[in-house]
């Protein structure tokens, strides 16, 4: 399930997060709390650039309404949660976490470099 249409997948249940887990496609995580305007404004930099990432499945995760999935990530990547964060991961691996003001497309982009290298 590529990201094509430059639009947001919902991660809504932890079936979902098992096939992002098992999938050899690049994906996009993004954790974010409706309720912080740091998280607002980190999406907002995430849209206007989401049509640059057109090659990955990009997911939204609101975690105010999904807790257990936001829990799920951080165990499963093992990543400490943030709120708000983006999480890169391929094949099952995270190979970047950004949180807060570090989240950017072009701190994305520059991962992605690296795991096209591998």
């Amino acid at each position: 399930m590529s990201n094509k249409n430059n639009n947001w997948i919902k991660l809504e249940s932890l079936e979902q997060l098992k096939e992002v887990k098992k999938s050899k496609n690049l994906s996009l995580l993004f954790k974010h709390s409706t309720r912080c305007s740091i998280s607002s404004m980190a999406k907002a930099r995430l849209d206007k650039g989401l049509n640059q990432l057109a090659d990955f499945d990009c997911y939204y995760l609101d975690l105010i309404a999904h807790r257990d999935i936001s829990a799920a990530i951080a165990d499963q990547f093992q990543v400490h949660h943030e709120s708000p964060q983006v999480v890169l991961v391929k094949n099952g691996e995270s190979y970047h976490d950004a949180s807060h003001l570090d989240i950017s497309i072009a701190e994305i982009k520059e991962a992605t470099d690296y795991i096209n290298k591998k």
